[in-house]
């Protein structure tokens, strides 16, 4: 931490001052950002660079330490130095910058508490590109805007991030939105990086931190990606002694956008209709034949350089809406679910004794799952829910959870089922999607023929779903399975019950 003020008291300080916050080394293969902020705290210290009036500077040196261990070469094979570096998974092979909401490794877990102990005003996590090549050194990504928030997204794009990169050029770097774009060209035009909460910047926006993930360009050399890192960190810096105050206040604003009773966008998409343009700065794409194979392959030659306008995707939207409620209820058999609101300092209230309240329940329709684990976990993704309202009694011990608080958005992203980076598509909730009871057919069959014959709402129902449903018309086990599902014997109220509820 770079503090030259007399108070040392955070909370103190967070009252006058801003604060930057900066992670490196969360892929230890990038570790540009490693030696810049090092240069920069000396310059700070030293005084090379002028004492702020309005901020403390805090970093992490190098988060993924027993990657930064992993020492090696050649496992960044498409980048220009240095002589080594460290490997991008942890001791337990995690890569840690798709870690940050579900937390599974105790580098993200720490990484939380320092977050929640600083409350940044600003962050930045420093990383080096990879995928096409073109003539800049220095590109970024802007966290998501609509997931910031449209007062803090407008501030940050148009204004304060404006300013940055005006003032990185007059430092001599010209620079380009992340390229995001593998084996094509990047003259056709590319969209914003939907930063998730998965990844530093994205669980950053859910506190309303202005968000930036620098990435130097892996073909560059080392020490022109070094200065460009440290004058994107310095350029912040100056900028956020000056807007220190409107930023702090513009963040508090912000918040009001998500009270209760209002719509909150859920799922997001690149509106292609809205676009900004610049001037793009690449080289020719041009295809040979390779020295391996004989086929074609891409590659871009460097005596051709060219500037051509492109377009920009950065509007998104949404393509699903919840309402925020006024509260969640958290059962207290969820403790994994409570252990990380504690530690994300999400204030939570007991219930004192057993109640039954007026809820809104969801049931967990569809979903799909990744056919190959990612980062220790089958992924769920494209959920969908029913909704119900009913009566629920809790116990004494579960949970309220107020939306009234600053981790408002947090609450909102890890308990909607729906949200991309939900704790249920992050299996905290598999237990309900699996059936624990079951039937045997032979004996089912005359209980089955029973029911029909005496409730006739019941073989209506069965009639009207074979008419409608041939697969299941064409199946003796499938019609059971109705039938089983529709009667009384079907009692599994926990099975695809969310056990989440919401109070509106």
């Amino acid at each position: 931490i770079y503090n030259p003020f007399p108070e040392k008291d955070l909370e103190q300080l967070r009252k006058s001052k801003a604060i930057l916050f900066v992670n490196n080394g969360i892929h230890p293969g990038e570790p540009d950002g490693i030696d810049a902020t090092m240069m920069l705290m000396r310059d700070l210290v030293t005084q090379k660079i002028k004492t702020p009036q309005n901020f403390i500077m805090a970093a992490i040196s190098a988060y993924n330490v027993s990657g930064m261990l992993n020492r090696g070469a050649y496992s960044r094979a498409n980048q220009n130095g240095p002589e080594q570096y460290g490997f991008r998974g942890n001791a337990r092979n995690y890569d840690l910058n798709r870690d940050f909401i579900k937390a599974d490794s105790k580098n993200a877990r720490s990484f939380q508490e320092i977050y929640q102990w600083l409350k940044p005003d600003v962050f930045i996590d420093n990383h080096v590109s990879n995928g096409a090549d073109y003539q800049y050194t220095f590109t970024y990504i802007s966290t998501f805007k609509e997931r910031l928030g449209n007062t803090l997204g407008t501030y940050f794009y148009n204004d304060y991030q404006a300013k940055n990169l005006k003032d990185m050029e007059k430092l001599g770097y010209e620079s380009t939105p992340y390229v995001n774009i593998h084996g094509d060209v990047p003259e056709v035009g590319f969209a914003a990086f939907e930063d998730s909460p998965r990844y530093s910047t994205g669980y950053a926006s859910l506190f309303n931190s202005l968000g930036t993930v620098p990435e130097t360009h892996m073909l560059k050399p080392y020490d022109k990606r070094v200065d460009a890192t440290y004058k994107y960190m310095l350029v912040n810096l100056q900028n956020l002694d000056k807007e220190y105050s409107k930023i702090k206040q513009l963040r508090l604003e912000n918040l009001k956008q998500y009270q209760a009773g209002k719509q909150y966008g859920i799922r997001w998409k690149i509106d292609s209709t809205k676009y900004s343009t610049m001037d793009f700065k690449g080289y020719e794409g041009k295809y040979k034949p390779s020295e391996i194979s004989g086929k074609p392959r891409l590659y871009y030659d460097r005596n051709k350089p060219f500037t051509k306008n492109i377009k920009l995707f950065t509007t998104a939207v949404p393509t699903g809406y919840i309402t925020i409620p006024k509260y969640y209820v958290i059962p207290q058999s969820q403790y994994r679910v409570i252990e990380e609101f504690r530690r994300n300092k999400i204030q939570m209230k007991p219930i004192q004794k057993d109640s039954t309240l007026a809820v809104e329940s969801y049931k967990i329709r569809d979903f799909k799952t990744v056919k190959n684990p990612y980062e220790g976990h089958y992924l769920h993704y494209e959920t969908t829910v029913d909704t119900s309202r009913r009566n629920q009694t809790f116990s004494a011990g579960d949970y309220l959870v107020s939306t009234e608080q600053p981790g408002v958005k947090y609450i909102i992203e890890t308990l909607e089922p729906e949200a991309l980076d939900s704790f249920f598509n992050w299996n905290f909730f598999d237990g309900i999607l699996a059936q624990k009871e079951y039937y045997s057919a032979y004996i089912f069959e005359d209980s089955a023929a029973e029911l029909l014959k005496n409730d006739k709402k019941l073989k209506e129902a069965f009639e009207a779903a074979k008419t409608s449903d041939k697969k299941m018309s064409d199946s003796g086990e499938a019609q059971l399975d109705w039938i089983y599902r529709h009667s009384p014997y079907f009692e599994e109220k926990t099975f695809r019950q969310y056990p989440v509820y919401r109070v509106l």
